[in-house]
């Protein structure tokens, strides 16, 4: 039976809540939180990224999750340079204002570990080498823990 009456809404939810409980794993029990820290790594992430590149990840996201993905988004900014983890995480950090302490490097390597487990690998790998070496190793290898 349909919750919302449309399938590509159900299947967005659903999706969606899949996601959330892979990160909820990492970051306690609370959807809310997870939502955020979804979207707060999420927007780093593409920040980071060339333009196409970006793009090309954003369309691979779930429906609902994309909206989260591009909140904000400037198209015309030239990508971010964050070039060490500490720089990367700290601007992950600076999206945990508004919600309960939450370590900033767990909570990325949570989501990027969604990215692993439901994105298209050959993506996920070009993802990874645009990235700096040192923001790279924050991408946890399938199967690694978080």
């Amino acid at each position: 039976m349909s919750t919302t009456g449309l399938d590509v809404f159900d299947k967005t939810l659903q999706t969606t809540n899949i996601w959330l409980d892979e990160v909820m794993e990492t970051v306690g029990p609370d959807r809310k939180v997870a939502w955020h820290v979804l979207g707060a790594v999420l927007r780093t992430l593409r920040d980071r990224l060339p333009l196409g590149l970006a793009a090309h990840l954003g369309a691979q996201l779930p429906l609902l999750v994309r909206g989260a993905y591009y909140d904000e988004f400037h198209i015309g900014a030239d990508p971010e340079r964050l070039n060490t983890e500490d720089e990367f995480l700290a601007r992950v950090a600076a999206h945990f204002q508004d919600i309960r302490s939450v370590n900033a490097r767990l909570a990325t390597r949570s989501v990027l570990a969604a990215l692993e487990r439901h994105v298209a690998a050959g993506l996920t790998e070009n993802v990874k080498a645009a990235l700096p070496v040192r923001v790279r190793a924050l991408w946890p290898a399938a199967g690694e823990p978080i």
